[in-house]
């Protein structure tokens, strides 16, 4: 063979060196185009993979955040039955004890502030009622799950409140991400409740242009916010910033001693 090519001249040389070198250049485009398709197809199983995690981990949080509202839920209806509905029943039961037969003309009034107190008792039970449908009201809208909260913080009757909720007209929900903002504002109030030794608390909630927006300001003690981020002091901060990166919204947090504390999130909406 090699004597066959050094016996070519030198057009028939330069020919098969020709053909060489396109069948190597075909060579090296096939080879690259399998590598190409193999690496594609890599990085689809890869992708395929990842998107499965994050759906796996998304739901995780979802039910995690679930049981977290029906915690609150039951938390709330316990304070509730022990704090409310128990002392009005109590009162019931002693005012109807306390009544003589033998002063009819105390037995009018006496009654009648008992059919008060049985009347408030199942205006505070309807309220638990509706409260124990937490879940369907996030379904039927965010805006009135936000002012179930906001009236479960009013009852505490520790702080003026100021709200500005622009939700409850709105139609538009997705479930899923209503229930971690619900669950959000919870640990927000939580936080101002045991932490923040505030008077004042304000809460506005809308939409513009697809995005959601939530604030929540109040005139507490307030705190280091970095020394906070890092050593996370039991305000959750780590599971907030975590929920808040699952439906890829946006939070601001400024905080100080003296002043108080802004909470402001963003998120795309619905």
């Amino acid at each position: 063979m090699l004597d066959q090519i050094i016996s070519m001249s030198p057009k028939e040389s330069n020919f098969f060196t020709a053909i060489i070198l396109i069948s190597l250049v075909f060579f090296i485009v096939a080879i690259g185009l399998i590598l190409l398709v193999v690496i594609n197809n890599h990085r689809r199983k890869l992708h395929k993979e990842e998107t499965k995690t994050m759906h796996q981990k998304f739901e995780s949080e979802l039910l995690k955040t679930h049981l977290e509202v029906q915690e609150q839920t039951m938390q709330t209806i316990a304070s509730d039955l022990h704090d409310n509905i128990g002392q009005l029943l109590s009162l019931t039961a002693l005012t109807l004890s306390s009544i003589n037969l033998k002063e009819p003309q105390k037995l009018e009034k006496k009654v009648s502030e008992s059919i008060g107190l049985v009347n408030s008792s199942i205006k505070e039970l309807r309220g638990l009622a509706k409260l124990m449908n937490g879940e369907l009201i996030v379904q039927t809208g965010l805006g009135k799950a936000i002012k179930q909260e906001i009236d479960r913080l009013k009852k505490i009757g520790n702080y003026k409140i100021r709200v500005k909720n622009e939700l409850l007209d709105i139609e538009i929900s997705s479930p899923n991400k209503d229930l971690i903002i619900l669950r959000l504002l919870q640990e927000i109030i939580n936080n101002i409740i045991k932490h923040a030794q505030a008077s004042h608390i304000e809460i506005e909630v809308y939409i513009i242009k697809d995005l959601l927006y939530l604030t929540v300001k109040d005139n507490g003690i307030g705190f280091d916010y970095e020394t906070a981020k890092t050593q996370n002091k039991g305000i959750g901060l780590s599971s907030i910033h975590n929920r808040i990166k699952m439906i890829e919204g946006k939070i601001t947090i400024n905080s100080n001693p003296t002043d108080g504390t802004i909470t402001s999130i963003e998120i795309p909406y619905p």
